[in-house]
C-alpha cells in the first residue's frame, strides 16, 4: 500500500545544499566527478546519480586483502560486515550496513555481472547471498551503492547495493592458485588446530566478435566448531539420578545466566566446487549478446565431541548425567551430527547495446536453481556422522529465484547533454520448496516418511524511470520513481499427519520515490543530498514457514505480515584532490513495520517473525583515501561510522521500545594501509572494530563474548605479496593476527595464516 511522499528530509537538506552552494558561489566551477573509478571494467551501478559508492578494484584486493571468498573483498568498505564465521561459510554470511544488521539478510542486494545472487527466499543467517558463485581471483572490481537511492532497484536496496563485474578477457589470458591455510582454535574444551586448502584455474580469450571465460575453483576446509551444547544450571534436578561426569565447564550465557558447557558441535568440513563458462558475441559494434552459466558443489560433514567423561573415562553423549550433584538429559539434538549434499546452477542471459548515442537498452534474464539441496540430521543420540540410525532430511530440491528486465537509458542531446533518463521494467520471482521427511537411515535416505512441507512463491513487478539532469556546471539533480505490485501466493503447510492448509493469495501495490542533488562548490568540493523511500515486501520464509496445531490451524507464522517501509536520507560533503579523497556522510533511516523474529504475546516461548512498529536511525559516516602517504607508494584507506539505532515502537515487545536496534552497532571502523616497495614487493596491515551490540529486541543479551552473544571486536590483519617475474607471484598473510576471540552468535576464527602460489600467463 502506498504512501505519500514525505518531503520533510528533502527539503531540509536542499535548504542545507542552497546555503553551501551560496557561500561558495565565487568559486570556479568544475566539471562534476560523481564517482572515482580507478581502471578495470566500469561498474553497472547508476554512477550517474549524484550518492555514495565505494568500490575496490580486482587488483587492489590482490595486492592489499587476504581473500579466500569473494565477500572478503568488502572486508575493508566503509560500515560494511560480512559476518563470515569461517573459510566457506555458505548458509551464514550475511551482508549488514549502516543501519541493518547481520540478521537482515533480505536488506541488500548482490549481484555478479547483473546476476541476482541475493537469497531473497528469506531473510535471515540461513538466507545468505551465494557468494560461492564468484571467485576472488575473477573479480575485476566489485562497488557498493549505499541506501535505496536508485529506481532501479527494488527495496531491498535499502541498506546497499553490491556489485561484482568479473573478467572477460580481450587476449588470451589465463591464470592458476594454489593456497592453503589454518588456525589452532582454542574455545572452552576445544584446543586444536584446523586446515584447509584451495585451488583454482581460469583461462580466457577473444577471437573477433567472440570472447569466453572459464573458470574453476576447489576449497576444501575444515573449519573450527562453531556450536556449543549446553545446559542452564536453573535446569538441573538435585534428584542424584544418572551417570556421573567430568569435564564440563562453567559459565555464563547472553543473559548472564550460568550455565554448563559440555562440548562442541558444527565442526565444519566443506569440500566446494565451482565452475563457471562465460560467452559474449558482438552482434555490431555497439550490441552484445552473452550467457554465463554457474555451477556450484558442496559436500559438508558436521560433527560433534563431548567434553564429558564417566568414571572410566569413557566420552558420554547420551542418557541422563550429573554435573555437580545435579542432573540433566543429554538430548539427540546436544551432540547432533549433519551431512549435506548441494548443488546448485546459475543462469544469466543478456542482449545489451552500448552505442552511447541517443539511445542505448538491454534485455536480461537471470535464474538460480536448487537443483538438489539436502541435508541430514540424525534423531538417535550418535557420537558422529559415521553412526547410522533414524533421522530427519531436509529437501529444497525446487527453490530458486529468477529475474527478467527490459532496460532502456535515452539521451536526449547524446552523451554531452543535460539529460541521463534511465528506464525499465522488471520481474523477479521467487520459489520456496521446503521438505522435511524421516527415515530410519539417516545417512543414505533421500526420501522418507513426511514430517512438514511448507511453500510458497512470491513475484516483483516493477516500473521505474529516473532522470539524471545537469543543470549547469554546478548543479546536477537526479528525479525518479519506482512503480511495484507484489504478489504472494502457492502457500501451503503440510504436518505428519498429511494435512496440508493453503494459504490465500494477497497482492499489494506500492511507489518508491528517489530525489538526488549535488553541488560542485570548486575544484576540490562537491556536496551531496540523496533522499528515497524503500518497501521490502516479506519473503516467502517469513510469510510461510510454521506449523499446524492440533486442530490443524496455522501458527508461528503469519500470512498477514505487513511490508517494511523505510525513508533513508544522506547529505555528504566530499573532497577529491589528486591523490586523496575524503567523505563526510550525514545519515538517517526511519523504518515502519520492520521484520523481526520476536515473542508471541500469548505464549512467549515461542516467537515468529513480526511486524515492529518503528525502527529510527541516525549516524554519520567517515571514508578517506589516500596515496604516496609520507612514502611513496605507502597509500591508506580508513572509514568511521557512528549509528544511532533505536527501535521507536513496538506493540508486539514493549520491553524493547527505546532499545538498540540488534546488530547495530553503535561504532565501526575500518583501516588498510599499504606499501609498495619497489615494483615485486607489497605489504598491507588491515583494522577493523565494531562496537558493543546486541542479538535481542529488547537487549536483554549483555554478556556478548559467549555463545550465542553477540559481541564487539578489534581484529588486524597482515598481508606480504611478492611478485616474483611477470609470471609467478606469492604472498603470505595472517587474518585476526592479535588472535581475538568475538561472536556473532557463533564464534568468529581465531589467528588463521594463509600462504598462496600464483601463475599468470
Amino acid at each position: 500500500m502506498s504512501t505519500p511522499f514525505n518531503f520533510k528530509p528533502l527539503a531540509l537538506m536542499l535548504a542545507l545544499i542552497g546555503a553551501a552552494g551560496q557561500a561558495a558561489a565565487d568559486h570556479a566551477p568544475q566539471t562534476m566527478a560523481v564517482v572515482l573509478v580507478n581502471g578495470g571494467r566500469p561498474s553497472s551501478l547508476p554512477t550517474q546519480i549524484p550518492t555514495t559508492i565505494e568500490g575496490i578494484s580486482g587488483a587492489q584486493i590482490e595486492d592489499r586483502i587476504n581473500a579466500t571468498d569473494a565477500e572478503d573483498a568488502l572486508k575493508y568498505l566503509p560500515s560494511l560486515n560480512v559476518r563470515k564465521r569461517y573459510i566457506g561459510d555458505y548458509d551464514h554470511a550475511v551482508l549488514a550496513s549502516r543501519a541493518s544488521g547481520t540478521g537482515n539478510s533480505a536488506r541488500s542486494l548482490v549481484y555478479a555481472d547483473g546476476i541476482l545472487l541475493s537469497n531473497l527466499l528469506g531473510n535471515g543467517a540461513t538466507y545468505t547471498p551465494r557468494w560461492g558463485l564468484v571467485t576472488p581471483e575473477e573479480i575485476e572490481r566489485v562497488d557498493v551503492l549505499y541506501g535505496p537511492f536508485s529506481a532501479a532497484y527494488p527495496g531491498n536496496a535499502v541498506g546497499a547495493v553490491v556489485d561484482y563485474q568479473t573478467r572477460m578477457p580481450s587476449k588470451l589470458e589465463a591464470h592458476f592458485k594454489l593456497s592453503g591455510f589454518g588456525q589452532q582454535y582454542q574455545q572452552y574444551g576445544s584446543d586444536d588446530s584446523f586446515h584447509g586448502k584451495q585451488g583454482s584455474a581460469a583461462i580466457g580469450d577473444r577471437a573477433g566478435a567472440w570472447s569466453w571465460w572459464l573458470d574453476l575453483s576447489r576449497v576444501d576446509n575444515n573449519g573450527q566448531p562453531i556450536a556449543f551444547a549446553n545446559k542452564l544450571l536453573s535446569k538441573g534436578k538435585a534428584d542424584g539420578a544418572g551417570v556421573p561426569v567430568t569435564g564440563a565447564l562453567a559459565g555464563r550465557n547472553p543473559q548472564a545466566q550460568d550455565w554448563w558447557i559440555l562440548g562442541a558441535s558444527n565442526q565444519i568440513h566443506t569440500v566446494q566446487d565451482h565452475a563457471k563458462v562465460k560467452l559474449a558475441y558482438d552482434v555490431s559494434p555497439t550490441l552484445r549478446a552473452s550467457y554465463t552459466l554457474g555451477w556450484w558443489k558442496n559436500d559438508v560433514t558436521r560433527s560433534a565431541s563431548s567434553y564429558l567423561r564417566d568414571g572410566a573415562g569413557n566420552v558420554v553423549y547420551k542418557g541422563v548425567v550429573n554435573i555437580g550433584g545435579n542432573s540433566f538429559a543429554l538430548l539427540p539434538s546436544d551432540f547432533a551430527p549433519s551431512v549435506g549434499a548441494l548443488e546448485h546452477l546459475m543462469h544469466g542471459l543478456s542482449l545489451k547495446s552500448h552505442g552511447k548515442g541517443v539511445f542505448d537498452w538491454e534485455l536480461a534474464y537471470s535464474r538460480y536453481d536448487y537443483g538438489s539441496d539436502l541435508v541430514r540430521t540424525p534423531t538417535d543420540a550418535v557420537p558422529n556422522p559415521g553412526t547410522n540410525g533414524n533421522g530427519n532430511g531436509t529437501d529444497l530440491g525446487g527453490s530458486g529465484w529468477n529475474t527478467l528486465a527490459l532496460k532502456g537509458i535515452w539521451r536526449p542531446d547524446g552523451m554531452a547533454g543535460a539529460h541521463i533518463v534511465d528506464f525499465g521494467l522488471q520481474r523477479d520471482s521467487a520459489q520456496l520448496r521446503n521438505h522435511v521427511f524421516s527415515s530410519g537411515d539417516w545417512l543414505h535416505a533421500t526420501d522418507g516418511k513426511l514430517v512438514s512441507n511448507f511453500n510458497g512463491d512470491t513475484r516483483l513487478e516493477s516500473l521505474y524511470a529516473q532522470d539524471a539532469w545537469r543543470i549547469d556546471s554546478q548543479w546536477k539533480a537526479t528525479l525518479g520513481a519506482r512503480l511495484e505490485r507484489w504478489q504472494a501466493f502457492g502457500g501451503q503447510i503440510a504436518n505428519a499427519k498429511g494435512v496440508s492448509v493453503p494459504f490465500g493469495e494477497r497482492s499489494e501495490s506500492s511507489w518508491s520515490p528517489k530525489a538526488a542533488l549535488a553541488f560542485r562548490a570548486n575544484e576540490d568540493w562537491t556536496l551531496k543530498a540523496s533522499t528515497g523511500r524503500a518497501v521490502r515486501n516479506p519473503t516467502a520464509a517469513e510469510l510461510f514457514q510454521g506449523s499446524l496445531d492440533a486442530s490443524n490451524k496455522i501458527v508461528n507464522s503469519d500470512p498477514k505480515l505487513r511490508a517494511e517501509r523505510s525513508w533513508t536520507s544522506e547529505l555528504s560533503a566530499e573532497r577529491m584532490l589528486a591523490k586523496s579523497s575524503l567523505r563526510v556522510t550525514l545519515f538517517h533511516e526511519d523504518t515502519r513495520d520492520a521484520l523481526y523474529s520476536q515473542p508471541l504475546q500469548r505464549d512467549p516461548t515461542v516467537s515468529t517473525v513480526q511486524n515492529v512498529g518503528r525502527v529510527r536511525t541516525s549516524g554519520l559516516e567517515l571514508s578517506h583515501q589516500a596515496d604516496d602517504v609520507l612514502l611513496r607508494g605507502l597509500s591508506i584507506n580508513d572509514s568511521l561510522t557512528y549509528a544511532d539505532s533505536k527501535i521507536v515502537s513496538n506493540d508486539a515487545l514493549p520491553a524493547s521500545v527505546g532499545k538498540r536496534q540488534p546488530r547495530v552497532p553503535a561504532w565501526r571502523a575500518t583501516f588498510l594501509a599499504s606499501y609498495h616497495v619497489g615494483e615485486k614487493w607489497t605489504t598491507s596491515l588491515g583494522a577493523r572494530y565494531s562496537g558493543k551490540q546486541y542479538g535481542t529486541l529488547d537487549n536483554s543479551d549483555p554478556n556478548g563474548s559467549t555463545y550465542t552473544g553477540v559481541s564487539r571486536y578489534f581484529v588486524t590483519d597482515l598481508r606480504v605479496r611478492y611478485r616474483v617475474d611477470r609470471h609467478w607471484s606469492a604472498s603470505v598473510g595472517i587474518d585476526n593476527l592479535n588472535n581475538a576471540k568475538y561472536w556473532a552468535y557463533h564464534p568468529y576464527t581465531q589467528r588463521t595464516v594463509l600462504a598462496e602460489l600464483k601463475y599468470d600467463l
